[in-house]
């Protein structure tokens, strides 16, 4: 109680310097927490957007021979059938799950005097899953029966039911593709997507594979997706589903023009060494700013030092022991990093919680005030308290009796 009294009348005497000393660390601990916030909600927002196609997926394409191989030329196209899910699931144990997909571009989706040329999807049941494609309330995906019988059922995209419908509910209506009237069971959920290697999800609409193969009479795929059991084998199962594709259509395993893959998990990869790198150099510019303060609040408490050499010498004289000295100063010194603290961090969550619906969330995210957030701001307040407030003390209390009491 008597350091607490002490420190209160040292702020009344010194009020302004106070003041700007709690304002340094104040400004220094806001700008570190925000620099974090931002960084952790645009890491976020970036996941939640290249989740949007999906989760460590990989698309394996049609392609076209660049080397020669068994006597056969360069340019040779290499074209995937439906069947050669079934064939790659069997070939290549690694793989998790998998789904032909076709696709076409030149069908007419058509609601009275309504209509649009989307991307047609043909697909299985497990595509949904894959890419993250879930139904709205009161519709549904794709079920087994479906795909056994056919059915001339159909999926639409949020933005292309909000075209198509113009806000009516288009679950139970009518789509003409082309000149077949389709089914509508359902409408995608609204979801974050930054990335596509065909359009959209919003845009598109999707039917059984089944369905599609009969309707349009093909078994020629534009793509085949699959999933692995785990990312840390990813390289090894993408090279195994080439060389399988390689024995089958006979090209060169190497050639990767023959059978192109873009596998997600080198992105996630990508992802997660970027965003630490980048919070890493957020935390550093705060950290820095931070300490700015800090060396603001150890000049202060030298002059401190300075100022009450006399009174150190009398305490001193009367049987104080260094430890009590260095004590006083420390404690002064870390009550004012706290009140800075403590401001700084109402300060920053204030802000944060202001920003959380700004205009541009889509692209980099609303800042996140995290535990995550709060601890290493904590763990940097905790060094630059005990660094500022060490130095000073040690100093006052290695002072001589003799000349603080000749001083």
């Amino acid at each position: 109680m008597n350091l607490l009294r002490e420190f209160i009348s040292q702020i009344n005497q010194q009020r302004l310097r106070t003041f700007l000393t709690v304002f340094g660390i104040m400004w220094g601990t806001a700008t570190l927490i925000l620099l974090l916030a931002f960084g952790m909600g645009f890491r976020d927002q970036m996941m939640l957007n290249f989740r949007g196609m999906g989760d460590n997926i990989a698309i394996v394409f049609n392609g076209r021979t660049s080397q020669p191989y068994a006597g056969m030329g360069v340019g040779r196209r290499i074209q995937l059938r439906e069947a050669d899910a079934a064939y790659i699931k069997q070939e290549v144990p690694g793989i998790l799950d998998i789904s032909p997909e076709y696709s076409a571009w030149n069908r007419t989706l058509r609601v009275g005097d309504r209509m649009n040329t989307p991307n047609i999807g043909g697909v299985h049941v497990n595509y949904s899953d894959m890419r993250n494609i879930f139904p709205q309330e009161g519709g549904r995906w794709f079920n087994p029966i479906d795909i056994s019988e056919r059915r001339r059922v159909i999926f639409l995209g949020d933005r292309l039911a909000e075209l198509l419908f113009n806000g009516d509910n288009p679950v139970g209506q009518t789509v003409l593709v082309g000149q077949s009237p389709f089914l509508v069971i359902g409408v995608m959920e609204k979801k974050s997507q930054n990335s596509s290697y065909s359009a959209r999800d919003e845009s598109r609409a999707f039917i059984p594979a089944s369905t599609f193969s009969t309707l349009f009479g093909t078994d020629q795929l534009n793509n085949i997706i699959y999933t692995v059991e785990s990312p840390v084998i990813a390289d090894e199962v993408r090279t195994q589903v080439r060389e399988a594709l390689a024995r089958k259509y006979r090209f060169n395993p190497t050639d990767q023009n023959a059978g192109p893959i873009w596998d997600t998990n080198e992105a996630w990869t990508f992802f997660y060494y970027f965003f630490l790198a980048m919070n890493g150099f957020l935390g550093i510019i705060g950290f820095f700013t931070l300490a700015v303060g800090g060396i603001g609040v150890a000049n202060i408490m030298f002059v401190v030092v300075q100022e009450r050499t006399k009174e150190i010498g009398i305490r001193r004289a009367t049987g104080a022991r260094r430890s009590t000295i260095m004590l006083q100063f420390f404690t002064e010194s870390f009550l004012i990093v706290g009140i800075g603290a403590a401001m700084g961090y109402l300060v920053g969550w204030g802000i944060v919680q202001a920003l959380q619906n700004n205009p541009i969330q889509e692209f980099v995210g609303s800042p996140i005030f995290s535990a995550e957030v709060g601890l290493i701001a904590f763990a940097v307040l905790s060094f630059i308290g005990l660094t500022a407030g060490f130095l000073p003390a040690m100093r006052a209390s290695r002072l001589d009796i003799v000349e603080c009491l000749r001083n």
